[in-house]
C-alpha cells in the first residue's frame, strides 16, 4: 500500500513508520526508512528539529536499528530532535553471524541523494523561514567486531541475546583492544544489561587472537561494567563492621538484587569472600549467566527466582516464620540454591540493587518507580543489619527523579551517600542503617586492604555524603 505524503506533514508523538525505499545508486536493492515522532509533545511555539541517521555498515539486523524500541532510544538520546528519519539496508533475512565494523562508512553521496526524501519527510512547519538544513547524526561506538553466541526468549526479559565483542579502548594516547561478553534485551537493545572482560582459552596463539577465531572464557576477576565498581567501593562505609563479622568466624552477606549474568555476584564472592543471594524474575536469564558469564551455583552463591519485591518483602516477613514457597517463590534448578528461610542469621551486610525500567517509552532509567516506594525500601531496612548498606544503581531520566529517589530514601535510612560513575548517565545511591563508625584502625582492617586491592581507590575518594 502506498504512502500518503501528507502523512509526514504534521507530528504525531510515538507514531512509527517503516517503509522501503528504492536505493539511489544500486537499482536492485532496497532501503529501509523508519520515521519516528518523539514522544516528547513540543511547546506550540517550538520550531520542530529533524535529524536523520544512516546505519552503520553491516549493523542493520541489529536490534539497536531494525526494532521500533531501538529507534525510540535513538531517539530519546537526541531529547531536542522531534523526528528522527533512520536509513539503512533493507534487513537481509539471513543476517551474517559475525559483524566487523567497516572501515568506510562515508554516507556523503548517499546524503546528497536523498536530501529530496529527507525534506519529503519533514513536518511543513519545519519550512516556515525557508528550506531547512537536516543535520546527519552519527552512531558511535567502540565495537570493532561482534558475534551472537545465542539468542533466546524468557518468560519475563522477553527476546535476548548473548554476544562477544572486541571493543577498542583508549589508554592515554594509546588505543587498546579488549574481548567483553555482552547481554542485551531485546526490549531495550541500547542498553547493555551484563557486561563481562574474556580470555582466550589456553592454547591459542596471539596472532590467532580475535572473535569467531578462538573460544573465550569469563574473567569473573574484575568489574568491566562502568556502575558496578563504584557499588562495590560503596562496601568501604562500613568496612569495619564486616571485618567485625570476618573475625568472629562468619562470612559477610550481600543480597543482589536483579542478577543478569551475574557478573556482581561472582566478584563479591571470588574477590570478597561473600556469601551471596541473588533474586531473579527470569529463569532463562539464569541459564546464561550459568552457560555463559561464569556464575556457578553453590554454597556462596545461592538464587531466588520470583519478583524483586514480591521476595524482598517476604524475605522481611521471614522473621514471622513464612515459608517463601507459599508466596511463589522457588528454587532455581540445576546449581544454584534457595536462600535458606529457615537460617536465623538473616541479616545482609549490603542489598545492591541494579534494576531498569522495563518501558523503553521511559527512556533508559533506574530503578523502576515501583522498587523505590516506601513499603520496599522498609523491607530492605528490616533485611539489613543495624550496619548495613543499600547501594542502588541510579539512571535518572530527569532531575526531579532523582530529587525524589533522594526524598523517599532520606524518610526509611539514617544518612545517604552519592558516587557519579562519571559517564554521564549512572550514579550509585548508598542509604546506611546507622552513622558510619570505626571500631578498628584501618591498618589493621584486612577487608579494606582487601577491598583496595580489587577496587579503584579513586571510587571510594569520591564517595559524597548527600
Amino acid at each position: 500500500m502506498a504512502l500518503d505524503p501528507a502523512t509526514f506533514e504534521t507530528l504525531t508523538p510515538s507514531r512509527f513508520i517503516t517503509f522501503t525505499f528504492p536505493h539511489p545508486s544500486s537499482p536492485n536493492s532496497l532501503l529501509r526508512v523508519a520515521v519516528f515522532d518523539s514522544p516528547i509533545q513540543s511547546q506550540p511555539d517550538d520550531s520542530p528539529r529533524v535529524a536523520a541517521m544512516f546505519v552503520p555498515e553491516h549493523r542493520d539486523s541489529d536490534w539497536i536499528f531494525s526494532t521500533e524500541s531501538g529507534h525510540l532510544q535513538l531517539l530519546l538520546s537526541s531529547p531536542t530532535i522531534s523526528r528522527l528519519i533512520l536509513i539503512g539496508k533493507n534487513q537481509p533475512i539471513n543476517a551474517p553471524s559475525i559483524y566487523r565494523r567497516s572501515i568506510n562508512n562515508d554516507f556523503n553521496s548517499l546524503e546528497v541523494s536523498l536530501k529530496p526524501l529527507l525534506f519529503a519527510l519533514s513536518p511543513k512547519s519545519l519550512f516556515e523561514n525557508g528550506i531547512p538544513e537536516i543535520p546527519i547524526l552519527r552512531y558511535e561506538n567502540n565495537v570493532i567486531c561482534s558475534v551472537v553466541l545465542e539468542q533466546c526468549v524468557g518468560s519475563f526479559a522477553g527476546e535476548m541475546l548473548v554476544e562477544d565483542v572486541e571493543i577498542e579502548s583508549e589508554v592515554g594516547e594509546c588505543s587498546k583492544r579488549e574481548f567483553r561478553r555482552r547481554l542485551r534485551f531485546k526490549r531495550m537493545p541500547n542498553l547493555i544489561q551484563t557486561e563481562i572482560r574474556i580470555v582466550p582459552e589456553v592454547g591459542f596463539g596471539s596472532a590467532s587472537l580475535g572473535i569467531g577465531k578462538v573460544e573465550f572464557r569469563p574473567d569473573i576477576q574484575v568489574l568491566v561494567h562502568p556502575y558496578l565498581p563504584p557499588m562495590v567501593a560503596s562496601l568501604c562505609l562500613v568496612p569495619h563492621c564486616i571485618e567485625t563479622r570476618i573475625r568472629g568466624g562468619f562470612k559477610p552477606k550481600a543480597l543482589c538484587v536483579g542478577v543478569g549474568g551475574g557478573a556482581l555476584l561472582a566478584f563479591l564472592r571470588a574477590q570478597l569472600g561473600f556469601e551471596v543471594v541473588g533474586i531473579e524474575a527470569d529463569e532463562e536469564v539464569l541459564r546464561l549467566a550459568r552457560q555463559y558469564f561464569g556464575l556457578l551455583g553453590n554454597d556462596s552463591i545461592r538464587v531466588i527466582v520470583g519478583d524483586a519485591i514480591n521476595v524482598m518483602e517476604k524475605l522481611a516477613y521471614h522473621s514471622n516464620g513464612d515459608n517463601l514457597d507459599s508466596f511463589g517463590v522457588h528454587e532455581e534448578k540445576n546449581g544454584s540454591y534457595l536462600y535458606d528461610v529457615c537460617d536465623v542469621n538473616n541479616k545482609f551486610d549490603a542489598i545492591m540493587v541494579d534494576l531498569d525500567s522495563s518501558d523503553a517509552k521511559n527512556g533508559t532509567s533506574a530503578p523502576p518507580l515501583e522498587f523505590v516506594r516506601k513499603n520496599v525500601l522498609l523491607a530492605a531496612k528490616v533485611v539489613l543489619c543495624d550496619f548495613g548498606i543499600l547501594a542502588i544503581n541510579v539512571i535518572p531520566p530527569n532531575r526531579s527523579f532523582y530529587d525524589k529517589l533522594i526524598h523517599d530514601f532520606r524518610e526509611v535510612f539514617h544518612e545517604l551517600y552519592e558516587i557519579d560513575v562519571g559517564n554521564g548517565e549512572n550514579f550509585v545511591l548508598v542509604a546506611t542503617m546507622s552513622p558510619t563508625m570505626s571500631s578498628i584502625s584501618d591498618s589493621e582492617n584486612s577487608f579494606l586492604s582487601r577491598l583496595r586491592m580489587v577496587i579503584s581507590g579513586a571510587y571510594m575518594d569520591s564517595i559524597r555524603k548527600i
